[in-house]
């Protein structure tokens, strides 16, 4: 059976189940046993699915269906106490497990969070943070704020009603998280979001029709209205069965790559958005005529405020590492790792000015690798490549740790002696004639600074006895004579 085979017919299923659920007769058994049977639909589906993947990778399935057997079980419990008992006031005895949701999704987004980055990302913190705060905001004002504390008689059941937008909070803030985890973003992933994504909207329309008063009641009052609002519940009880069934779930709780996760342009109208929940319920209540949240509205700014600066600085601490991986990019050589041409123009003079400076001999050498383009017609261009490499590590190993060796072009390289004289540049070039691998040789010229030459001058005289070496018969190292300007 094909990986995504028992996904698409769980899927199949159960979007003619709840197609069907939206005909039924009004009859509060038939409804309930209906939805309570697709909840747990979606938990055998859960089950099934994390029993197909390896131990160590089923924890965050079990607790997405330990958080949809607790919700779905609910409707049940909620069914029976309302019509066998009669209660109906805050908390009921089905709250306990639909408030059981939360807790156990946030878990379970804990562990594929902490699986997919193993390491922390505060951009995504901040992020979701950011989210956050904005639709803290709106639950604030519009359904915290407004419940009672006050009355010890009624504190459980004002604190059950807190609870539901809070837990929503908790799940906005580990699903933006979660999108802004790097790691596999395949079919189970949007699965997982979709879910979540359908538990936020359903409850977010419960709290809205709460604060519509009778329109409210009379939107719910509508059989098909009421039906369809149900049904939001009941897509996101089936998206975690088909997530977890489908071929690629354990992609989901795989490690990320180096990479992160980029700022795209839907995360970033999100977080446009969030951040301008603030002064749009400001905006509310002046239109209102009475701001009756002034000081919610200032604490929720200010911290959006600090949110956008933190995102700033880590954005430019990223940016300015960029450059500097770029500027190092530039001055490496991309086959050998050592640095380029352009590197060594920078520092050669800087290297002549130290020397003068401080009164010290300084020493260039200019070496190829003889024989390099029947090397590469004899074995391949591939070989060649690896012979440089190879090279260039033997030479800078060889050398003194002040030393520096660069790629100058093809198979020729330069090297700066600081603080070396004759006899020590040439002690050091032997030791790295010596190194040559896979019995290979090179020849080099070495001419040392005469205090007064440019570094154009300095190099045109390596190079001179560069040829004078290979005049001479290769392998070997020829010293420079003294420049025009010391013999004069």
């Amino acid at each position: 059976m094909r990986a995504g085979r028992p996904a698409t017919v769980f899927a199949a299923m159960a979007a003619l189940a709840i197609a069907a659920y939206q005909f039924l007769p009004d009859h509060l058994w038939l409804r309930t046993g209906w939805q309570v049977g697709i909840g747990w639909a979606g938990v055998a589906a859960l089950l099934i699915g994390a029993h197909r993947l390896p131990r160590p990778e089923r924890l965050p399935w079990w607790l997405f269906a330990l958080g949809v057997f607790s919700n779905s079980t609910g409707i049940a419990v909620g069914n029976i106490a309302e019509s066998w008992y009669g209660l109906v006031d805050l908390p009921t005895p089905a709250d306990p497990f639909f408030l059981g949701l939360y807790p156990a999704c946030a878990a379970a987004l804990t562990v594929l969070i902490r699986r997919r980055d193993r390491r922390s990302d505060w951009a995504a913190l901040i992020d979701a943070a950011t989210i956050t705060t904005g639709f803290g905001l709106l639950a604030w004002v519009y359904v915290i704020a407004p419940v009672d504390l006050g009355d010890p008689m009624d504190r459980l059941a004002h604190a059950t009603q807190v609870a539901y937008p809070i837990g929503d909070l908790l799940l906005i803030a580990m699903t933006t998280r979660l999108l802004r985890s790097g790691g596999s973003r395949g079919a189970p992933f949007w699965w997982i979001t979709g879910s979540l994504s359908a538990f936020l909207i359903g409850d977010s329309a419960w709290v809205v029709l709460d604060n519509m008063g009778e329109t409210g009641e009379a939107l719910i009052g509508i059989p098909w209205f009421y039906s369809g609002l149900e049904s939001v519940f009941l897509v996101a009880f089936v998206l975690f069965g088909v997530a977890c069934l489908h071929g690629g779930a354990r992609e989901v709780a795989a490690p990320a790559d180096a990479r992160q996760a980029g700022l795209g342009k839907g995360l970033l109208a999100l977080l446009a958005g969030a951040s301008l929940i603030a002064p749009a319920v400001l905006a509310a209540e002046t239109a209102t005529g009475r701001v009756a949240d002034g000081w919610s509205i200032a604490a929720c700014s200010a911290v959006l405020f600090l949110l956008v600066v933190a995102r700033m600085a880590l954005l430019i601490r990223h940016v300015e590492r960029q450059a500097r991986q770029v500027r190092e990019l530039a001055r490496s050589d991309e086959l050998t790792g050592l640095p380029n041409r352009r590197a060594w123009n920078d520092e050669l003079p800087r290297a002549l000015e130290r020397a003068r400076r401080n009164g010290e001999p300084v020493s260039v050498a200019i070496l190829d690798l003889d024989h390099f383009k029947r090397y590469n017609d004899t074995y391949g261009h591939p070989a060649g490549d690896q012979l440089l490499k190879a090279a260039s590590a033997a030479w800078h190993s060889a050398l003194r740790d002040v030393d520096v060796i660069a790629r100058y072009g093809g198979e020729e390289f330069v090297v700066l002696l600081p603080a070396a004289a004759v006899e020590e540049g040439h002690r050091a070039m032997v030791r790295a004639l010596t190194a040559t691998p896979l019995g290979q040789t090179f020849s080099a010229g070495l001419a040392v600074w005469d205090g007064v030459e440019t570094s154009e001058e300095l190099l045109g005289r390596a190079d001179t006895a560069l040829y004078a070496a290979k005049g001479a018969g290769r392998n070997r190292i020829a010293v420079a004579g003294r420049s025009s300007r010391a013999a004069a």
